[in-house]
């Protein structure tokens, strides 16, 4: 990125914080309702919760980016606090749903033991939570040439997301298993390219419904949708840098970054990054965010409430 166009980017990055800020500071009431539950599955999902030999607790994997990376071990701690699971993460952070897929020509740092269809011969998981911010960087060789938001980049993801359903289904087959039922995250607002995200949610929502699988919109909250007052339009893919604190924020100061704001704002974002929700970077070789952050927490919350519902039905 040249020096002037990391500026103008920068510039653009405080306008939109400034401009949330602000949002935030129209407040009224000092708190909102908190986000409500997810329902339990219904249809397919749930009956594939059931079968015979699938009694304990739910077996959960989770794949995915750097979100994922980051958001790991929050996610974890929440699974486990819904009650007894067995719970492993394993995401590569830049990696993008072609990198979990076996049979591609093009390299990958995912290796071979860690594809979709491998971890669930030798996992077997119950639930396969899947989420996917939908990149198209240099160092994903299997989406090379695919530039973000052109008509190739969503035919390939359209391909990718049934490829990769048709596989893990296959595995969990080969392994003589109950096929997993699968999660698909939706994501959270694009700063830059809105339209993107929707256009990558909706094919992730058509995925989870043409197999019976499900969707977790833990985008929406980290989103203005998760705006709780009227005062200001509740776009769920209208990026902010802030949000109005909730109640466990501030319960919990440490995730309530300023609470002195006219009953409390946090930050969702750093100042110089507006996709990832940790408020420190995160080490190539760490396996979560180093630091309490509210949009991690948020984020992680909305998908322990979707598997939760999947526990509820078994």
């Amino acid at each position: 990125m040249s020096r002037d166009l990391s500026r103008d980017v920068s510039r653009d990055l405080k306008k939109r914080a400034v401009r949330s800020l602000i949002a935030a500071l129209l407040l009224l009431p000092l708190c909102g309702p908190d986000a409500a539950a997810t329902p339990a599955p219904r249809g397919a999902a749930a009956d594939r919760l059931t079968p015979s030999g699938t009694a304990g607790p739910p077996r959960v994997l989770y794949l995915g980016d750097s979100i994922a990376t980051e958001s790991q071990d929050v996610l974890g701690e929440l699974v486990r606090a819904g009650g007894p699971a067995d719970y492993t993460s394993l995401p590569y952070s830049g990696m993008t749903v072609c990198d979990y897929l076996e049979g591609r020509s093009e390299p990958s740092f995912v290796p071979d033991r860690h594809k979709a269809a491998a971890l669930v011969r030798s996992l077997r998981p119950t639930v396969v939570v899947l989420q996917f911010w939908g990149n198209a960087w240099a160092f994903t060789p299997c989406m090379h040439g695919v530039e973000a938001g052109s008509p190739d980049y969503y035919t390939r993801y359209r391909a990718d997301v049934a490829a990769l359903t048709d596989q893990i289904t296959a595995a969990a087959r080969d392994a003589g298993t109950a096929r997993p039922v699968l999660v698909w995250v939706l994501q959270g607002p694009d700063a830059f390219r809105p339209e993107r995200v929707r256009r990558i949610n909706s094919l992730y929502a058509a995925q989870a419904d043409g197999s019976g699988d499900m969707v977790s919109d833990a985008g929406r909250e980290v989103s203005m949708a998760a705006y709780p007052y009227d005062n200001l339009p509740r776009d769920r893919y209208a990026w902010t840098q802030y949000l109005p604190c909730d109640r466990y924020e501030r319960e919990h100061p440490e995730f309530c970054t300023d609470p002195g704001s006219y009953g409390g704002v946090t930050r969702l974002h750093r100042d110089d990054d507006p996709l990832h929700y940790c408020l420190a970077p995160v080490a190539a070789d760490s396996r979560a965010c180093p630091v309490p952050s509210p949009g991690v927490l948020r984020y992680s919350r909305a998908i322990a409430r979707t598997v939760d519902g999947l526990r509820a039905v078994r």
